[in-house]
Formats: structure tokens, sequence, C-alpha cells
């Protein structure tokens, strides 16, 4: 499969899977499979003896594999939850005693993830302001055994330049975990940077379709070896039936983020000559802060479909807003086929102390957006009719 665009790789990454040649993987729901002893075992493509459901089930390996060629891994696995990802991937990283740096604008989940599992092997942890800088100066010296990062963080979407930290981790000697659920690696590919693990909630993007519940890591072949034994143990395989839905919404990735974000362009626009907005968070946009590394990192030029606004009108117009839309949704997830409205403080955010929030710009009044696949006018006219009810 050398050579062959990612598209193509996706669609091709199942062939030699099933012995009836079905153009759709099947799924394969059995909990066991005949097994003596591993001499006579059967083998998935990586070697692994294929016995039981909890350790692994052939029904996910295309999902993995299609993931794997995208990101530039050796190989990936599949999670019942994007946390799941993290959890497994810091358990098999984190040793006792470990000093761990992470940004203090990431998801809220896997801040609280962090910090206990910090606390629990007797290790520290260091949370900096998601800048480039900021991380590089802790990164230098080599204070830190691993750092964990986004790659365009949850919800003001500050872009980090993972080039320079990558090649900062690796002279420091830090092992960097990259979670690039809202970029995908359709824009960036962490482990081409310097990433060790690279992370994804596959609920979101990968799956697209806001029906599914999942994660994904993907690395070398040595860490996908403790990252295997590590789930085998905890027991977050993703199900079968799910990681055939997972790799069914793959397929279209590329098609729907594209959409996605030229509709989230659009839309963050439209919001900046707003009266009643008081600040667009979209790398897309030329005078955001974020915009020139964004464009210089990213491998095509789009920006993601995921913006955030403030209004001018505090807590109390951004509640009636959300209650005024009719077309977008308001619940707490992103990157499927509707439109998803939310309120970050309220929501993932919630357990970022107040004063951290208010330094990191996520306000009461932030509106986070993850753009659907539909009509760029239809969403356009929806916002614009919520705005003018809050007047």
């Amino acid at each position: 499969m050398l050579g062959l665009h990612e598209d193509t790789e996706i669609l091709g990454s199942q062939y030699g899977n099933d012995p009836y040649r079905s153009v759709v993987p099947p799924i394969y729901l059995s909990v066991a499979y005949d097994y003596i002893t591993d001499d006579n075992a059967v083998r998935d493509d990586k070697g692994r003896v294929v016995r039981y459901s909890r350790e692994t089930n052939p029904s996910l390996r295309p999902l993995e594999k299609a993931v794997a060629a995208l990101e530039g891994a050796d190989d990936a696995l599949a999670f019942s939850s994007g946390m799941g990802a993290i959890a497994v991937s810091l358990l098999a990283l984190l040793k006792r005693g470990a000093r761990v740096l992470t940004l203090k604008e990431m998801y809220g989940v896997t801040i609280q993830l962090l910090q206990d599992l910090v606390n629990l092997v007797g290790g520290s942890l260091v949370k900096v302001y998601p800048s480039t800088e900021e991380v590089i100066n802790e990164l230098t010296g080599g204070k830190y055994d691993v750092a964990v990062l986004e790659v365009m963080t949850n919800p003001t979407l500050k872009v980090v330049d993972l080039r320079e930290i990558g090649r900062a981790a690796k002279e420091a000697g830090t092992r960097l975990i990259v979670d690039n659920t809202f970029t995908t690696p359709l824009l960036v590919r962490p482990l081409r940077l310097g990433a060790s693990v690279v992370v994804h909630s596959s609920t979101k993007y990968l799956a697209g379709h806001n029906d599914v519940v999942g994660g994904i890591a993907a690395a070398s072949a040595s860490e996908v070896k403790d990252l295997y034994e590590w789930r085998g143990k905890l027991g977050t395989v993703q199900p079968p039936f799910e990681a055939y839905l997972t790799y069914r919404g793959l397929k279209t990735l590329s098609l729907r983020f594209e959409r996605q974000s030229r509709t989230a362009m659009a839309l963050a626009e439209f919001l900046h000559d707003c009266s009643k907005v008081a600040t667009v968070y979209y790398p897309g946009l030329p005078d955001s802060p974020y915009h020139e590394v964004a464009s210089r990192l990213f491998e095509r030029p789009l920006y993601g479909g995921v913006l955030s606004f403030t209004l001018r009108g505090g807590p109390e117009a951004a509640l009636r807003f959300v209650k005024a839309l009719r077309v977008a949704r308001v619940a707490p997830s992103l990157g499927g086929t509707e439109t998803l409205v939310t309120l970050p403080a309220f929501t993932a955010s919630s357990h970022i102390s107040p004063e951290e929030r208010r330094a990191l710009g996520i306000e009461e009044s932030l509106v986070r957006v993850s753009v659907g696949l539909e009509d760029e006018g239809d969403l356009v006219e929806d916002f614009g009719k919520a705005l003018e009810s809050i007047s």
C-alpha cells in the first residue's frame, strides 16, 4: 500500500482479512476462538494470538490498520472510548515519581485523569499556558518524563507549533502524548513531528456520525506492544460492532472534514462581523493570533470544523442564544454530521478552576460550535436569527 493517497489506503486496508473476499469487513461477534496452546492458535496480521475478545477481535483490525496508515504509525489500537485510549497510554508511560507536563487548557477530564494518575505514582504535574514558547521553556533542560498536549486546544482553539515542541521534547528525552482529535491526521500527523503516542476520541471526527463511542491510540511497534498488554488487562478494547461503525465512518472522513471546515470558516466570518459577538476563536481567520502557525503546521489549507465565540451580553445572552437555535442542536460532543453547540464553562471545561478559565478566555459567555454537514446558508441564517433574539 506504500505510495497511495490516504483516502485510498483507508479503503484498501481491510484486504486479506476475509476468506470470502467480502468488500466490507465482516463483524466478528464471537467472544472466544479455538485455542489449545499458542503453537496452534490463530494469529492476527501482527502475530498476536486471537483467542478472547477482551484482548483483540478481528473486527478491530481494519479500523486499526487504517488509522495507523493515516497517522504514519506502525500500528494502532481501538479502545472503548477516547478516555480509555488516553488512560492506557498514560499507564504504559508513567513510572513511579514521573514528572509530567501538560496544558492548562485541555479537555477537562483529561486534566483530571492526569492529576489522579500522577498522584497514584507519586509524581508531579505541571500545567502551563498553551503557547509554544511556554511549553518549550519547560521542556528545556530535561525536567519531564512525559508531556501531554492537544494540537488545537479545547475550547478556544489555541494552536501550538508541534514541530518545534516535538524537537524540544526529543532533545529533552521527554515522551510526548498528543491528542489529535480536533485536527485529525488530515491536518497534522504528530508521530512524524516527535510524538511517542497519538490518541483520538474516535467518537468525534473519525467515526463522525454521533452514534458510536470509541478511542484510538497509534504509535511505533514497541509502544503498541505495551499498550496492547495494558488494554487487555484493563478490558478497554473496543467492541466489534462499534469498531465496524467507526471504520465505516472513517471512509468518509476526508469528505466530511473538508465540508465541515469550509462551513466553519464561513460561519466564523459571519460571526466575526456581528456586533453582538465580542470575540471569535478560529485559526482560519486571518486576524487570529494562531493563523500563521496553523497555516504553517497543517498539511491541508483547512482549519477544522470547530469554532468558539463569546457574546457581549454575558452568560445570560449565551443561554438565550443557544435556546433560540433551531437547526443546530445543544449537546456536548463534536465532529459528527449534526451541528452541535455547547457552553464549555458548564461542560467540558467545568473542571478547570474559574481563575484559570478566565485567564484562558473560557468565559461563561463562550459558545463552542462543532459544525456538521447542514447547508452553510441554513446554519448562518439559524445563527443570525438566534443572535437577533438576544437583543
